[in-house]
Order: C-alpha cells, then sequence, then structure tokens
C-alpha cells in the first residue's frame, strides 16, 4: 500500500471527522441533537464520501435501537459522559456545586492547524449549564500511523471550583467483530512486562497502577484482535499513554457492542482533583494505532513513532557503560572507584557511573537520602577528581540519584518534616525506610531542582540514573487539604518540570529513568529520558522474557541491560558469560559486575564481546526488530535489519537442548529477497532463502546462544 498525505478534517454540516494516516483512517461525527461524538470506523484508508455515510449509516442503527435499559450509543461514543442515557464507566466524571455530577455539552467550534510534521484537529464543547470548556484534540503525523489524543478542561467560571472525579485521554473503539482478544503486559518487582493475552467477555477490565508510578505490576499499553492474529499478519488495534504516574485503562463491552477502551491517568478511587476558578487542567496523551501486519508490525510503528517523536536524542548512539552497584554497594570511596574505573576502560567501557553511597551519611539504606552532598569522608576533595580520572580513561562520568525519596535519618528530614506525604496527627508507613517527597509542592520541586542543578554545575557529569524506589502511601497534605486530589497529577508534573529544566540548562547531561526497576517505563518519561532500566532482575533467562514484553511497545534504543556476576541474587541460577552477553546485547549493553573477581579468561572474552557489541550496535539500537519465537527452552531469536536492509543481526538462544536435538531453521524476516547476504563471512545466501527457508544456528547444550552479523554483498 503507498502511503497517502496525512490529512485531518470535519466537516460542519455532517459533523464528520476524518483522519487519514499514511496507511488508515479515522472516523467519528458529532450527533446533531446530543452533541455526543460516535465513533465509526478506524482500519485501512477510506474516503470522505465513505466516511460520511458511514456516520449516516452508524446513525440510523442507533436510533433504530430498542431503548429499554440501555443508551444504543453505549459503547459506539468517541468520549463517554457521566450522566445522560450513558450506563457504561465515563471518560469524563466531574461534579459541580449542589452535588450535580451529569455532564452535558455543545459543540461550539473546531480549529485545524498543522505544524512543521504533524496536523491538528481540535474540538471545542461548551458544558451547559456551567462556565466550562472541554476540547478534544487529535494530531496525526506525516512518517506515522500512530494518532495522539489528548483533552483539556477550562474552568472558566471566576466563582465556582469544580472537582473532576474522571479525565480520560481518550476512549478507543475496535469494532464489533466475533471475539476481542486483548494482549497487555503485567507482571510485578524483578518480573516486568510480561505479556498475556486474555479474551474480552461481555463486561470489563481494569488495568492500572495505585502507586504513584507507572508501576511494575502493569504497563499503560493493550493491543486488540479477533484472535488470527500472529506476529506477520492480521489486524491489531493497540494503544498506549504517556504518563509517568497512576493510570487507569478500562476495557468495556456488551453482547455485539464493540469493544471501548478507556485509558487516562488516575486510579479508581483517587480522590477529586479540584479544578479551581481561572484553572486548565491537561490530559496526558494517549496515542494509538491501526496495521494489518500483525503484533510485528504494531511494533514497529511503535518503535518507529518512539524514535521519530518521543524520544530525544534518538538518533545517538549510546554507550557502553559500568556501573558500580554490584561492585560496591554501599562500600564506596574514592580509590575503589578509581580502580573500577580502570578495569571497566580496560574492557571498552564508554561511560562509568558511580551508583549510591556517594553523598551525605549515606553509609546503608537508612540514612541520607534527600542530603545531595558529597559525602568528604569517602571522596575529601569532592567528586572532580574522581571525575577527571574516569575521563582522563575516555570514559564518560555519571551518577546515581533518587530525589522523589528522604530518609527520616537525614539532614533534610530534620529541617522539613512536612515536605513528605503524610496525614496530620498520623505516623507515616515507611517502605525500604524512606518516605516520598512531595513534589505537588511547588517549593519542593525548586528545592529539588536547586540540589540537583548545583550537582551538575559543579562537576562535569555526562550521566544521571533518576531512581525512584517505592510507591506512595499517605497521600496527604495537611496544609493544603482541597488540593489534595490534585497529589496524583501534580507530582507527576513537578517530576516532569525537574527534568525538562534540567535538560534545558545542562543539554549534555543524558538520563535513565528507574523505579526500582522497570517501575517507571511510559512514554511520558520516554520525552524526557534518554533509556530506561528494565528491571533489578539481571539474570539472563528471566530477562529474555522481560524484554520480549518490553520490545512491544518500546524500542531497544532505549533498553538497558546488564551483564552481571553469577548466581544471580535473584534466583541464584548461573549462565554462561557468552549467554548473559548475548541477552545483554539486544539493547543498551551495560556492565554491572564486581570486575575484580573476574577471572583472566572471563576478562578477555568481555573485552572481545564489548568490542563485537560496537560493531553491531547501530544495528541493534536502531534497526527493525523482528522477534522470531517467543523466548522458550527450545531455540528462538531476535533480528534487527537496518532501514537500507543492507545489516542485520541475529541473536539466538537455547535455554535447554533435549535429548540429541538440533534446533529447527529460524526463518528471518525484512530483508532484501534479491540481495545476497554474507554471513560471518561463510557462504553467501539469498535474501529470498534466508527468509524462506531460514537459518540453523549452531547451538548446543543448555544456556547456547550465538550471534550473526550479515552484510549485504554489492
Amino acid at each position: 500500500m503507498r502511503p497517502r498525505t496525512p490529512a485531518v478534517a470535519y466537516d460542519t454540516d455532517t459533523g464528520v471527522l476524518l483522519l487519514d494516516t499514511p496507511h488508515t483512517s479515522y472516523s467519528a461525527y458529532v450527533g446533531r441533537e446530543d452533541h455526543i461524538p460516535i465513533h465509526t470506523y478506524w482500519g485501512p484508508p477510506i474516503t470522505a464520501e465513505d466516511a460520511t455515510y458511514l456516520a449516516t449509516a452508524t446513525s440510523e442503527h442507533l436510533a433504530s435501537e430498542w431503548p429499554c435499559f440501555r443508551s444504543a450509543s453505549n459503547g459506539h461514543e468517541e468520549y463517554p459522559l457521566d450522566g445522560g442515557l450513558q450506563f457504561g464507566r465515563s471518560a469524563l466524571t466531574m461534579e459541580f456545586p449542589g452535588a450535580i455530577r451529569s455532564v452535558e455539552w455543545r459543540l461550539s467550534r473546531h480549529e485545524i492547524t498543522a505544524g512543521l510534521h504533524h496536523r491538528d484537529l481540535a474540538l471545542w464543547f461548551e458544558v451547559r449549564h456551567h462556565d466550562l470548556t472541554v476540547t478534544m484534540h487529535y494530531r496525526v503525523y506525516d512518517d506515522s500511523d500512530v494518532i495522539d489524543r489528548w483533552v483539556v478542561v477550562r474552568n472558566g467560571s471566576a466563582t465556582d471550583a469544580v472537582d473532576v472525579h474522571r479525565l480520560d485521554s481518550a476512549a478507543w473503539v475496535t469494532p464489533e467483530q466475533e471475539r476481542h482478544r486483548m494482549s497487555h503486559l503485567t507482571g510485578r518487582w524483578a518480573a516486568e512486562t510480561q505479556l498475556r493475552q486474555i479474551d474480552l467477555t461481555d463486561s470489563h477490565l481494569v488495568l492500572e497502577s495505585r502507586r504513584g508510578i507507572t508501576s511494575h505490576h502493569a504497563n499503560p499499553w493493550f493491543a486488540m484482535d479477533d484472535g488470527t492474529a500472529t506476529e506477520e499478519f492480521g489486524r491489531v488495534f493497540s494503544a498506549t499513554l504517556h504518563w509517568s504516574g497512576s493510570w487507569r485503562m478500562l476495557a468495556q463491552r456488551e453482547m455485539d457492542e464493540p469493544a471501548q477502551v478507556l485509558f487516562g491517568w488516575g486510579h479508581e478511587g483517587f480522590g477529586p482533583l479540584r479544578l479551581e476558578p481561572g484553572e486548565m487542567l491537561k490530559t496526558p496523551v494517549s496515542s494509538g494505532l491501526f496495521t494489518t501486519d500483525g503484533f510485528g508490525g504494531t511494533s514497529h510503528t511503535w518503535h518507529e513513532y518512539a524514535l521519530r517523536h518521543v524520544l530525544p536524542g534518538a538518533e545517538e548512539i549510546r554507550p557502553v557503560l559500568f556501573n558500580s552497584w554490584e561492585a560496591t554497594g554501599f562500600d564506596v570511596d574514592e580509590a575503589s572507584q578509581r580502580a573500577l574505573a580502570r578495569q571497566a576502560a580496560d574492557l571498552g567501557c564508554e561511560l562509568f557511573v558511580l551508583d549510591d553511597g556517594w553523598f551525605g551519611r549515606r553509609t546503608g539504606d537508612r540514612v541520607g537520602l534527600g542530603d545531595w552532598w558529597v559525602n568528604s569522608d569517602r571522596f575529601p576533595d569532592g567528586l572532580q577528581p574522581l571525575i577527571a580520572d574516569v575521563h582522563a580513561l575516555g570514559m564518560g562520568f555519571g551518577l546515581w540519584i533518587e530525589p522523589e525519596m528522604v530518609n527520616p535519618d537525614s539532614d533534610l528530614y530534620r529541617a522539613h518534616p512536612e515536605w513528605t506525604y503524610h496525614f496530620a496527627g498520623r505516623e507515616p508507613n515507611l517502605m525500604r525506610h524512606q518516605l516520598v517527597l512531595n513534589l505537588a509542592r511547588p517549593d519542593v520541586v525548586d528545592w529539588v531542582f536547586g540540589e540537583l542543578d548545583a550537582l551538575l554545575s559543579a562537576n562535569d557529569i555526562q550521566f544521571v540514573k533518576w531512581d525512584m524506589n517505592r510507591p506512595f502511601t499517605d497521600t496527604g497534605w495537611p496544609e493544603q487539604p482541597d488540593r489534595q486530589g490534585r497529589l496524583w497529577f501534580d507530582h507527576v508534573t513537578g517530576v516532569y518540570a525537574v527534568i525538562d529544566a534540567l535538560r534545558r540548562k545542562h543539554p549534555g547531561v543524558a538520563f535513565e529513568a528507574c523505579s526500582g526497576g522497570g517501575g517507571r517505563v511510559d512514554f511520558g518519561m520516554m520525552a524526557r529520558s534518554d533509556q530506561f532500566w528494565v528491571s533489578d532482575n539481571t539474570d539472563a533467562v528471566d530477562r529474555r522474557h522481560i524484554q520480549h514484553g518490553f520490545g512491544q511497545l518500546y524500542p531497544a534504543r532505549t533498553m538497558s541491560c546488564w551483564v552481571t556476576d553469577v548466581p544471580t541474587f535473584i534466583n541464584r541460577r548461573r549462565v554462561p558469560l557468552t549467554y548473559r552477553f548475548h541477552v545483554a546485547m539486544a539493547g543498551v549493553l551495560g556492565i554491572g559486575g564486581d570486575l575484580t573477581s573476574w577471572a583472566d579468561e572471563e576478562t578477555e572474552l568481555a573485552r572481545r564481546l564489548i568490542g563485537q557489541y560496537k560493531e553491531i550496535r547501530h544495528i541493534v539500537q536502531h534497526g527493525r526488530l523482528h522477534r522470531l519465537g517467543a523466548p522458550s527452552r527450545s531455540a528462538s531469536a531476535v533480528q534487527y535489519v537496518t532501514a537500507d536492509r543492507r545489516e542485520s543481526v541475529v541473536l539466538a538462544y537455547q535455554e535447554a537442548q533435549q535429548y540429541d536435538n538440533q534446533p529447527r531453521p529460524i526463518r528471518l524476516r525484512g530483508l532484501d529477497p534479491d540481495g545476497t547476504y554474507r554471513m560471518d563471512g561463510d557462504p553467501t545466501l539469498s535474501g529470498a532463502a534466508l527468509m524462506g527457508h531460514g537459518i540453523t544456528p549452531r547451538l548446543t547444550g543448555d544456556y547456547a546462544s550465538t550471534l550473526i552479523h550479515l552484510e549485504l554483498v554489492p
């Protein structure tokens, strides 16, 4: 299918909106009497005449529905409102003076605008009986089939506040079909992004985070198909949310109706957000896409969208890093870090990251969080002498921080106990011996920025690992009880504001997002970070499953992967060093082991594999990912192909060998069928043969792996 020029259109006579992306169309119409937007189409390209016909046909169909006990429009709404004849869960619920919770609106105007690489449509609705407007926004891109949606609410009243109980970014409607199979990501700490599939029944399914962060336990993404889609073929609808705090995804359907998925910030029962007179509230963006190219095509579209429109500095090649945590823990001093830096540089590492233990009186996890001054006992002359040594070795320097947390045993907490989330008259609950700072407070936001700005200004730092190691509890602000419902929202925007300001002032500093591993992985944080710490679990076997789920939505360029020592602290498993490297080479390679304990042969092997990674990382970090089988005990692989199809990398794994069985051929994808490829200098094969028959990787025994580099012969 030849790509089309993206466009947005709204017909004031028919109320029909039509969004065109390069390969898809999306349509809805606004009801002439009730002004309720009704979804009509999302799929392969259609014409404006098609969209008008579908609006008329849908309107007539809904008008003919038997009206008893339900509204005919339920499940078809482009953005369901609370009140009227809406009986499903709503995307917008507000409480007005007089305890009125029914929302009625009228479309007042629309606006179409164009940016450098995108086109926008905005629909303004005036809420009846109140001086309040709700604006639905749509955006399409010149180079992507992803559609962005968000909502803005403005309280124009000079006297009356409004309580917002629910304000979703979008409702995504997938068409009536025999089966609605939903793919989603679930998990927990050390087992993040586990891919699951479930059939939607005639009810509703809720996935959410109630923890104040994106969470390890669910990720804001889904893919919907009719049960027949494969990795390469089939119709798939998918959506995500650009948000790094609590969120809710609610899928609902009634018998013989479409599936409707509501997506937005805030969890069930978080409490109303008070919108004061004159205030405006903008939701996070929710993005959706449709493809006929199966789950693989869905991932390709997400990855390309992320690299083109979300990730800062996406064109950069991320360096191989060494992190000191597993080598030293809290036992940090200048001499030990210098020794590790020399060993890391000898291996070929390009970035040295000093982890926890460098600040305040931080001798363990019970003390020092919040005191972001350099420990003079451990670094008598500050960090700059160590930084200078690291730079002299040819590496950049990075630092671990956890600026949203505080230990009760810290100078910060003794000075400002009111800066933490707490309820008046109650002792706050500790987790990991720490409390959460209230970044909904502007003074706390200013303080955090000031501390980190001073740290980056005083030291030549190239990398920051921003950690966040516990969920929200005791979410009170006794001095501002009317603002309590805003905490869940304002904390996240406060974090965004700090990172955004730091990136503007210190453009040479890269950021890694971490939250006890993968607890804050989402497009909202990706927009202000350079990579994610995907999981604290670095066991290579477990990581294959975690990385398989991560790659459904997020590109390899953002996936930080470490090689660490064995046995791992998670499960005490021992896996060969080559296997550990090959798993970590599927993303942004890092080293996290105690190099002082590595044998000479391990050091030499690591040096060789790091050199090999540097030769192929441009393919991994910027190539198109193809999943060649899901991780299992038998052989499977991941493949990366450059945009021009001139190079490809295959990483093949075998967890266990049974009997004397050898791996079956693995069919490659994405190559030039008319081209000829050389595999690591071996005899050449055509792209057609490599994709039609495949390659048989040389894998023998348990925890076997191999890397194959293919190059197109000129």
